[in-house]
Formats: C-alpha cells, sequence, structure tokens
C-alpha cells in the first residue's frame, strides 16, 4: 500500500479519455436540461397563489430538498480547508504555492455564480440546481488527479458548480414559499446550509482521512452530487419561471401541489378561476442605488470572511500569542455564528428585512473600526481582539445570512436568478483578492486590511438606507411592481 499516494503517477490514456467524457457529459446534459417554450405567455394578471397559501406538506419537502442541496453545495468550498494540509505534504508545496488551490477553487465560485444565475433565468431554478449537481458528481474525479495542476484545474471546475446553488436556491424558493413563511425561510436555510455543511464536511474528514487520506474528500462529491439528482423528482420548476416561459399548463400543475387553485386572465375571453394570471407590467432593471450597495456589502464580506478573518491568527501569534492561544479565541468567538443566524431569522421575518440588513452591516463596521483601533487605544475592552472578532463573526454572519434573501425577494421574476448571482459572485470576489494577495505575499497588517474594509462597508450602509425597500410581508407582485418604477 503507498498510502493512497498518487503523486508522480502518469496521467493515462484512459483518464485523459474520461475526462473529455466528464466534458462531453456535462455538455449533453446541459443540452438535455435546456427547456422548451410553451404558447405565449399570459399577458394579464398576476400570480396570486401560493402567495397567500399556508404551508403545505409539499412545501415542507421543498424546504427539506433545497436544504439538503445546500448542505451538499457548501461542502464542496468547506473541503479545501481539510485537503490543503495532506495535499501540501503529498506534493511538498510551499505554503504560497499550496493557496492556489483555494483561489482556484474561489475564481469557479465567482463565475460559477454570476453563469448559474444566468442560467437559473433560462433554464430554469430547477434545472439549473440538477446541472450543478451533474457536475459534482464529474468533478469528484478531482480525488483521482496524480499532480497538483490537474488539481487546480479540476478544483476550478467544481467551483464553477458550486458557485450557483446558493443565489438559484433562493430565487427558487422565494417563487415558491407564501409571503408570510418566505422571508424566515430564506434566512434560515441559507443559515443551516452553511453550518451543515461545514459539520458534515468536518465530520466526514474526521471519519474518513484517517483511513483513505486526503482524496477521499474529493472522491465524496460523487454520492453527494448522485443523491441530488436521484432526488431530483421531488423538486418542481418555479411556476413564476414556467409561465415567464409560456408553459402554462405546467405552471397550473406545479402550483396544484402546493393546493393552490388559479386563473388565467386573458381579458373579455378569460377561462374560469382554474389558471394562471400572469404579470401585468415588464419588470425593468431595478435601482442602481440599491445594486451598489449590495454589490459593496457583499465585496467587503467576502474580504473579511476570506480575507481578515483568515489573517487574524498569524497577527495574534505575531503579537506573542502562542497558536492555541489565538484558534481558542477565534473558535469561541465562531460559535456566536449559531445564535446570529437564529436571530436573523427572527428579525428578518418579524421586524424588517431592510433593518436588519442595516443592523448586520452597521455591527461589521463596528467590528472593523476596533480591528483598526485595537494598537491605538487606551481602552483596555478595544484592544481586546475578542471585541473586534466577535463583531465580526457576528456583523459577517448575519450579513450573508441576509443579503440572497433580500436580493431574491427585491428583483423581479426574469431577473431574480442573474441579480442573486451577481451578488454571490461579489462576494467570492472578495475571497478571490484576499486569496491573491496571500499567494503573492503582498497580505496587509491586520488593522491597515480592517480600516480600508471599513471604507466601502460605510459606503453599502449608507446607500442601503438610502435605497433600500422593505420586503417583509410583502407579496412578491407588490415587490416586482416596485421594481417597476426603480
Amino acid at each position: 500500500m503507498n498510502g493512497f499516494r498518487l503523486v508522480g503517477m502518469p496521467m493515462g490514456t484512459g483518464m485523459l479519455v474520461g475526462m473529455a467524457l466528464i466534458v462531453l457529459g456535462v455538455v449533453a446534459a446541459a443540452y438535455g436540461l435546456l427547456p422548451g417554450r410553451g404558447g405565449e405567455r399570459a399577458s394579464i394578471g398576476s400570480v396570486v397563489p401560493p402567495e397567500d397559501a399556508p404551508l403545505t406538506q409539499a412545501h415542507w419537502v421543498q424546504i427539506a430538498l433545497v436544504g439538503v442541496a445546500l448542505v451538499v453545495d457548501v461542502m464542496k468550498a468547506a473541503t479545501l480547508g481539510f485537503v490543503t494540509p495532506g495535499m501540501r505534504a503529498e506534493y511538498s508545496l510551499s505554503a504560497s504555492a499550496v493557496a492556489l488551490l483555494p483561489l482556484s477553487g474561489l475564481t469557479g465560485t465567482t463565475i460559477g455564480s454570476i453563469i448559474w444565475g444566468r442560467l437559473a433565468d433560462i433554464y430554469g431554478r430547477r434545472a439549473s440546481i440538477l446541472l450543478a449537481a451533474v457536475m459534482f458528481v464529474g468533478t469528484s474525479i478531482c480525488g483521482a488527479m496524480p499532480s497538483f495542476s490537474w488539481n487546480i484545474v479540476m478544483c476550478f471546475m467544481m467551483g464553477l458548480a458550486a458557485g450557483g446553488m446558493l443565489p438559484v436556491a433562493n430565487a427558487l424558493l422565494a417563487e415558491i414559499m407564501p409571503t408570510k413563511h418566505r422571508g424566515w425561510c430564506l434566512v434560515l436555510l441559507g443559515g443551516v446550509g452553511t453550518i451543515g455543511g461545514y459539520f458534515a464536511t468536518s465530520e466526514l474528514s474526521a471519519l474518513l482521512q484517517p483511513h483513505f487520506g486526503w482524496r477521499i474528500m474529493w472522491l465524496v462529491g460523487f454520492p453527494t452530487g448522485l443523491l441530488l439528482v436521484i432526488l431530483s423528482p421531488l423538486l418542481p420548476e418555479s411556476a413564476r419561471f414556467l409561465l415567464e416561459m409560456g408553459r402554462i399548463e405546467e405552471a397550473a400543475q406545479t402550483l396544484a401541489r402546493y393546493g393552490a387553485l388559479i386563473v388565467l386572465d386573458r381579458g373579455p375571453k378569460a377561462t374560469p378561476a382554474t389558471a394562471i394570471r400572469a404579470n401585468v407590467q415588464r419588470p425593468p432593471d431595478s435601482g442602481a442605488g440599491l445594486g451598489i450597495a449590495l454589490t459593496l456589502a457583499a465585496l467587503a464580506w467576502g474580504l473579511i470572511n476570506f480575507g481578515v478573518l483568515l489573517w487574524l491568527p498569524s497577527a495574534l501569534m505575531a503579537e506573542g500569542r502562542s497558536v492555541g492561544a489565538a484558534s481558542t479565541l477565534i473558535a469561541g468567538s465562531a460559535l456566536l455564528a449559531i445564535p446570529t443566524v437564529a436571530a436573523a431569522t427572527y428579525l428578518y421575518s418579524l421586524w424588517s428585512t431592510k433593518g436588519v440588513l442595516i443592523l448586520s452591516i452597521g455591527i461589521t463596521v463596528l467590528g472593523l473600526m476596533a480591528a483598526l483601533l485595537r494598537n491605538y487605544s487606551a481602552l483596555s475592552f478595544v484592544s481586546n481582539p475578542l471585541l473586534s472578532v466577535s463583531l465580526l463573526v457576528v456583523g459577517t454572519s448575519a450579513v450573508i445570512s441576509i443579503l440572497m434573501p433580500y436580493a431574491a425577494e427585491s428583483y423581479p421574476v426574469k431577473q431574480r436568478g442573474r441579480a442573486a448571482g451577481w451578488f454571490a459572485g461579489c462576494s467570492k470576489v472578495g475571497g478571490v483578492m484576499a486569496q491573491g494577495m496571500a499567494a503573492l505575499a503582498m497580505v496587509p497588517a491586520f488593522g491597515l486590511a480592517a480600516g480600508m474594509i471599513a471604507i466601502p462597508t460605510v459606503v453599502s450602509l449608507l446607500l442601503v438606507a438610502m435605497f433600500g425597500h422593505e420586503t417583509r410581508g410583502r407579496d412578491l407582485r407588490e415587490l416586482e411592481a416596485k421594481a417597476a418604477t426603480l
């Protein structure tokens, strides 16, 4: 036995042919999932159900399925941290060289978020999720790559698939869930997906890596991706998307799964109260002010999550603290993420969506300012790193759990996927920038980095306050009508 070490082995013809077949298979799957258009889109009225419907068993099934999809999605990114040590040892890599792996993965998720957001508006929400699952299965071959360079390539492809799952899932759920349940469901599922994904990855790593090495963590992508494909018959397409494509009968059948009666209104020839009413207004782009605000908030989150918080251990050790003390401080602060998601869910659904987003960005700003002032303040509570780390963890955990749901609610059906994908991509751009600086050994001082990131964060806070709008308890029809006036 060689301990599952493949370094130095050649890329055989069979492996190269297999990789080519994976690419062809993904292309074939994409073609097969491309939806056809139905009849002409209904031109009068708006989709009424399931806006006013209660939660049904069908809703709970969709919540569970999307939750599984988000956990699987987060596992792909979380795996990077668990394979890096073993990969570095097997390939004899330096710290800057191994940083190319997360850089490649984050670059893939950035591009994937934008691409998948557009695919969701062309292919549909369900088809985009299935295509990502197919790519998860194919890119699991990364675990059999003998060279580090091939791992980088496959990691990029894995990132392409993983990047769009969260925004597409938010778009799908926003269009399925009844109004009074939409807010808490979107926020809670985002948090559960993140926490569950990291928990599942850490548990699988502890269980499998001691026996099979780091490569098993890539190979886990095969059964988890296959699970999503197997469960796909239980995942319906958004009725709003189907209506937009002119697939009236399919939209009616989808809404019927939620106990909804629907009416197709075509003016004087309106049918009985059994079909759909489509959107009166053709929704244009949403406001530029809100778009800039959410873009800056997403960029700042990526810089903090993949930059400031990752650079913190080195900064603390440079101040004379031990590795154990630094790790204990960060781990203790990270526990705040769980109650933060719960609080954000509660406030988002029962207080104010705009208000809780402003509050979350504000807490993040306070954390950045506390980090900046640590070395310039005589006050002990400011100089204590626990304050800045706790504020940053609470603020960023709330921001990322709210950002995608708020974007999904704020944009009309024809732009919902690409808007959510854009903001998800921007959050990864911050990570790409941070990892790029790490790969080039250009990491700034901790306080300086926090101060620089505080500038766009404050601007985003002001823009949300100026241009943001309340979405809590408001019908998607009403929000889309508002978007038409921006």
